[in-house]
């Protein structure tokens, strides 16, 4: 039996899947944005510990036996966040998430700077990582002093569930800091930053071990030591793998928060004038493209209303 966690901006959701890969069991805990300001969105990381505790709860209650099989823990989740930890691994503020949009002006400069179109193969949008961290060093100067390292949402699921400090390739492609073509972190573009590769995690491929759920929470839920957690992958590039979308040639849209326009691809081929995204692919030596608008499915409800129509029939 293997589980997987979707953290998402609106709720964590587990599903436990079989070894064919058939689904055996569900569950979700919803989770609030906390906007304090105009384009600003933020979520108190201890809430996805919370969610992450209520869905696993439920799982064991509803699925005992299967839970009791468990072999391995895959995480997929909302890109770009900040959730910036001390030096003793405690939360300094809350996490700066993905729809934030209070650092445009620090993305445009780092976009204006040539190493981050060449290194990353994408413009420096205000919903990456690496603007937010600028802001936060002029803004919030005392928070940003205290920054030890710096984790992607569900990357931060890792660390209360392994201990472990670590990303994959995917979701670090939304940072701003990755090399795309390289597959690794890049002091120049962290430096731009005033950033350090000792405050990333260690990288791995989204289909590599990534830790192994902590004995104390093993114990605690009755399942076998040893289990193994996945590097996976940002929640687009899980989708993607879920629905066959790997190769050259093969493409998805979706309509949600956010609406997308994926591409796999073989090589790594950016063209960021054109303002989409190249980023690593959740499986080894492989990228992809897409575009991505902030807001689609509220958009469409909209225009449905207003045309007098569903969002279903459009």
């Amino acid at each position: 039996m293997y589980l997987g966690l979707d953290l998402g901006t609106s709720a964590l959701k587990g599903l436990l899947i079989d070894a064919a890969g058939q689904p055996v069991g569900s569950s979700i805990a919803p989770l609030q944005v906390q906007r304090p300001r105009d384009g600003w969105a933020e979520q108190d990381p201890a809430s996805w510990i919370s969610a992450a505790e209520v869905v696993v709860q439920e799982l064991l209650q509803n699925f005992p036996a299967p839970m009791r099989a468990l072999h391995g823990i895959g995480l997929s989740g909302q890109m770009h966040g900040a959730t910036l930890l001390d030096k003793s691994a405690k939360i300094i503020r809350p996490c700066i998430l993905w729809n934030d949009t209070r650092a445009h002006v620090e993305a445009a400069e780092l976009d204006a700077m040539a190493p981050f179109r060449a290194l990353t193969g994408t413009m420096v949008f205000a919903g990456f990582t690496a603007p937010k961290l600028l802001w936060v060093q002029r803004h919030e100067p005392v928070a940003f002093d205290c920054v030890h390292t710096v984790l992607l949402p569900k990357d931060y699921l890792r660390h209360w569930l392994t201990g472990e400090f670590i990303s994959d390739m995917s979701d670090a492609s939304g940072t701003g800091w990755l090399d795309v073509g390289a597959r690794d972190w890049s002091d120049e573009l962290l430096a731009a930053t005033n950033m350090r590769r000792d405050q990333m995690p260690a990288l791995v491929e989204g289909n590599a071990p990534a830790g192994v759920l902590r004995d104390t929470l093993a114990r605690r839920w009755g399942l076998p030591l040893g289990i193994t957690v996945a590097g996976g992958a940002g929640d687009n590039a899980a989708a993607a793998v879920g629905l066959g979308t790997i190769g050259a040639g093969q493409a998805f849209v979706s309509l949600g928060t956010s609406g997308v326009l994926f591409a796999a691809r073989d090589t790594f081929a950016p063209n960021p004038a054109s303002a989409v995204h190249t980023f690593c692919h959740a499986l080894p030596d492989t990228w992809h493209q897409m575009g991505v608008i902030l807001a689609a499915a509220d958009a469409l409800e909209w225009y449905a209303n207003l045309v007098g129509r569903s969002a279903r029939d459009l």
